[in-house]
């Protein structure tokens, strides 16, 4: 059975802190930085083989450079050959985004969550999603009082 790692992305390292306090568990080393060019870099300090990593990294404040940075995360992750990876996004960024109300459109919200899946996300842990259609998808749920969080499995 594969061990448990937390790590905690840049967008607010006290919450990644404190769900490991609360599990016991020690925060992994990450670094994240940026290059002069503005891109982000993310070096994973630990090995991450055969674990089970949980990635926090919430979508508010600086959304595009927190959803890159979690990705490039995620990535990383997976291909330093974790089990499995799960994104902890207590703010899913562009969940406002989340139907074509005008031709031409984009669906943001779905873009986000493709693209958490293309970098190597397993699971996706949120909370209270932007719309109803969001949080309901593919769970037959029929009431939104008990999509508190939402635990997607991607792919």
């Amino acid at each position: 059975m594969p061990n448990i790692k937390i790590f905690s992305g840049s967008s607010h390292p006290d919450l990644g802190q404190k769900i490991s306090d609360r599990l016991g568990l020690e925060l992994g080393k990450v670094v994240t930085k940026k290059f002069s060019n503005q891109e982000t870099c993310v070096e994973i300090g630990e090995s991450v083989r055969g674990e089970d990593v949980y990635i926090v990294q919430s979508g508010c404040g600086e959304i595009n450079d927190n959803l890159m940075e979690l990705l490039i995360m995620i990535n990383a992750c997976k291909i330093a050959s974790a089990s499995r990876v799960t994104a902890v996004i207590p703010c899913f960024p562009y969940a406002r985004q989340d139907k074509k109300d005008k031709s031409r459109a984009p669906i943001s919200a779905k873009l986000v969550a493709n693209m958490l899946s293309v970098s190597g996300a397993d699971h996706i842990i949120t909370m209270d999603l932007h719309a109803s259609q969001i949080q309901l998808m593919k769970h037959g749920i029929n009431t939104t009082s008990a999509c508190f969080i939402i635990f997607v499995q991607c792919n």
